[in-house]
């Protein structure tokens, strides 16, 4: 039962019901590397990287962001 997997899954139900501003302030806020990573892979396998660009720069941006030591979020 991985937490991550739960904010992952939540945010492409997001997706899939059209609601992209949503899904993009979520990104924003993700809590680890480790859940976006987890839903790019959700993203791609659903094939919405392709239709929505602005997520995969959005996933892109926060992964680099999280990845910086000053940027990690308190568990």
């Amino acid at each position: 039962m991985s937490r991550s997997h739960v904010w992952a899954s939540k945010v492409m139900s997001l997706v899939q019901g059209g609601n992209t501003p949503s899904a993009l302030a979520q990104i924003k806020v993700a809590p680890s590397v480790r859940d976006v990573e987890q839903l790019r892979s959700l993203l791609l396998s659903a094939g919405s990287l392709a239709r929505h660009p602005a997520l995969d720069t959005a996933t892109q941006d926060q992964i680099r962001a999280l990845q910086g030591s000053r940027l990690h979020r308190a568990p």
